[in-house]
């Protein structure tokens, strides 16, 4: 889809073979140069206009919106409506989009191929997902429902839209509001054709076009036929995507195993995830702006126990001064429901911003830092918890992928914990994930991280790795 031009979107029918796409889509204007002078005026005139205009079409949505919720209970939202609410909202919104979408210049959108039904195909999945005009991907489907966010809810006017769509909502915050999210989807999708369809962007955030990146599960766990929608942008210069940074399918552009969580960027090394670009690396630079050495600082903190501090008492341990300063280098940190982060984290991030620190010392600090006392058995283990809270400050991973990790190396003794010797094995010596701590942390001290069956270190610090089997 393009602004001024056709747009393009494809839906696949689930079960139909492999086929040849058909030849894009071209539009060819030869212009004289004084013609291209008055289109550019005539563009420069219009613009202002249609924005206005879309902005008046986009709150006429919101009375459509209102009224088709209005007066109806939690309980009677939980299933599809019927009569008049259905008949009239439903159309009028349909109508006031599509409106939108032209005055914005999206003349015409061109759909190829054949839309399944809600019975053959209950979820519809779109990719790319690369700009905020990709729900106009909701109108030749009919208006699906959507999973969105739930902070969307507050948002003027959206708000008012995702609840007159009966969205799904999913809150980033909330660990247990990804399995209602799951329970939701399987409902609607296997009850035979009584709700409409689920339209997913299983990458979950914007890209750049440039590849697509790891789908999340979301969309293929109730075990329903997908139906998998193609969009694209047929203009050759790319006013559409606001996400310019980033990395054989059918939109003839290469996949990426780099994947979101939340707003970071991961990629998958071996049974880890590990963040795409450090970001204890962005702390350095804060702190090193402020001219303060991370050798010289007399953490303090105390092994196995944790010490909550506010900003305040973080900005007096570090002996920093400026606001800004303090609250960039504090916001790195973890914090609880009170804004306080653990003194430990703080510890060991310094530490491995030292470059005086070996990577032995930087791995027995971190279990002494985070191993807990035990009743019975060795005296110390790094359990699951310290062991993600580690792998989450200095590689970025998160802590579910952490956790599972950690469940997997547990495994082959006798303990629901790690000792020193066997987190040192893990860190320092393991051939795949022991690269990380010496490449990831330190690129400029591996001499040998080329050779074979190493994983060589790009300049930014990320790690690439050949995928393993099984994973």
């Amino acid at each position: 889809m393009s602004q001024g031009s056709p747009g393009d979107c494809v839906p696949l029918e689930p079960t139909s073979g492999p086929s040849t796409p058909p030849n894009p889509f071209v539009h060819e204007l030869h212009l004289s140069r004084l013609q291209r002078i008055k289109f550019c005026l005539l563009g420069a005139l219009l613009a202002p206009i249609r924005v206005l205009l879309a902005f008046i079409v986009l709150f006429l949505l919101w009375p459509f919106a209102w009224l088709q919720v209005a007066g109806l209970s939690e309980e009677q939202l939980q299933e599809p409506l019927t009569g008049w609410r259905k008949t009239v909202c439903h159309n009028g919104v349909l109508g006031l989009s599509r409106l939108l979408f032209f005055l914005l210049g999206f003349l015409r959108i061109r759909v190829r191929g054949q839309r399944a039904s809600r019975l053959q195909a209950p979820v519809l999945v779109a990719a790319p997902h690369s700009t905020f005009f990709d729900p106009i991907v909701l109108l030749p489907c009919d208006l699906p429902k959507v999973v969105s966010r739930a902070e969307n809810l507050s948002v003027p006017v959206i708000g008012a839209l995702l609840r007159f769509n009966q969205a799904i909502l999913v809150s980033r915050h909330d660990p247990a509001s990804r399995r209602r999210v799951v329970e939701e989807v399987r409902r609607r999708a296997t009850s035979g054709g009584k709700w409409p369809q689920v339209l997913f962007f299983p990458e979950g955030t914007c890209s750049n076009k440039k590849a697509l990146l790891k789908f999340k599960p979301g969309a293929f766990i109730a075990g329903v036929p997908v139906q998998p929608i193609l969009i694209r942008y047929p203009n050759s210069l790319d006013t559409t995507s606001w996400a310019w940074r980033g990395p054989g399918v059918a939109l003839g552009i290469p996949a990426t195993e780099c994947e979101f969580v939340g707003s970071l960027p991961v990629i998958v090394v071996g049974r880890l995830k590990v963040a795409f670009e450090p970001q204890l690396w962005e702390l350095g630079k804060v702190l090193r702006k402020a001219g303060l050495s991370p050798g010289y600082v007399d953490t303090g903190a105390e092994p196995g126990r944790s010490r909550m501090i506010n900003q305040d008492e973080f900005a007096r341990q570090l002996q920093l001064s400026d606001p800004q300063t303090v609250a960039g280098a504090f916001s790195y940190f973890q914090k609880d429901a009170n804004g306080l982060v653990d003194f430990r984290d703080v510890a060991l991030a310094l530490a491995a911003l030292d470059r005086g620190t070996g990577l032995e010392e930087l791995t027995r600090l971190a279990f002494e830092l985070f191993a807990e006392e035990q009743a019975e058995g060795p005296s110390r283990l790094l359990c699951s918890d310290g062991f993600s809270t580690i792998l989450h400050l200095l590689l970025g991973s998160p802590r579910p992928a952490a956790e599972t990790l950690h469940a997997e190396l547990c495994q082959a003794g006798p303990h629901q914990g790690l000792s020193l010797c066997q987190f040192q094995d893990f860190s320092l010596r393991d051939p795949l994930h022991g690269k990380l701590f010496s490449t990831y942390l330190r690129p400029s001290q591996t001499p040998n991280a080329s050779s074979p069956g190493s994983c060589p270190a790009l300049a930014n610090g990320t790690v690439h790795s050949p995928k393993q089997k099984g994973d």
